[in-house]
């Protein structure tokens, strides 16, 4: 008698928040997650490239996510691009730190978390946590480092799944992994 095994596949949570320290490999997984819903990958991107730096690294991410994605560049306001969403995709948004430094920068009064609550697909947003550290001297990086906290927390707070990665590996914080993750 043949035995025939059926998977379930979950599907990718509304929202999932990805946590982790630089370079610890948080961007990596968020794609993971967003290729793996087998839905069509939107990547809303917020750096800008304002030095050699960051265009080397801006083009490297992107070449390495390849020509599935669909990418958007929105540095401060991604309603326009939220608005007009494909219906079969999945999104990455990478990244809320990025983003918010854009916004303090301008001096500007969106609300991220209200921006997000348009978005009607799959969506997984990375973000930094920078509050392992020692507490830095100026003043301005103790009001971000604030700010940063209170903008994590408040995603956390809304997220169906949030992921912390350190050393390139997911702790679950919150919520549950789709079975293909």
């Amino acid at each position: 008698m043949a035995c025939v095994v059926v998977a379930t596949m979950q599907s990718l949570p509304k929202f999932t928040l990805v946590l982790g320290g630089a370079s610890c490999g948080k961007t990596q997984f968020a794609e993971r997650l967003v290729v793996g819903s087998g839905l069509r990958p939107v990547h809303i991107a917020t750096a800008q490239p304002l030095d050699d730096e960051m265009k080397r690294k801006i083009e490297r991410h992107r070449s390495n996510r390849g020509d599935q994605w669909i990418n958007h560049d929105a540095p401060l306001d991604p309603t326009d691009i939220l608005d007009n969403l494909p219906p079969d995709c999945a999104v990455l948004f990478d990244c809320a730190t990025m983003w918010l430094t854009n916004a303090t920068l301008a001096d500007s009064d969106y609300s991220l978390p209200e921006m997000l609550d348009r978005c009607t697909a799959p969506l997984v947003i990375v973000s930094n946590e920078i509050g392992c550290g020692i507490v830095p001297e100026h003043a301005m990086v103790r009001r971000f480092r604030i700010q940063q906290g209170e903008l994590n927390q408040h995603l956390a707070a809304r997220a169906d799944l949030v992921v912390l990665i350190t050393a390139g590996l997911p702790l679950i914080v919150k919520g549950r992994l789709p079975a293909w993750a």
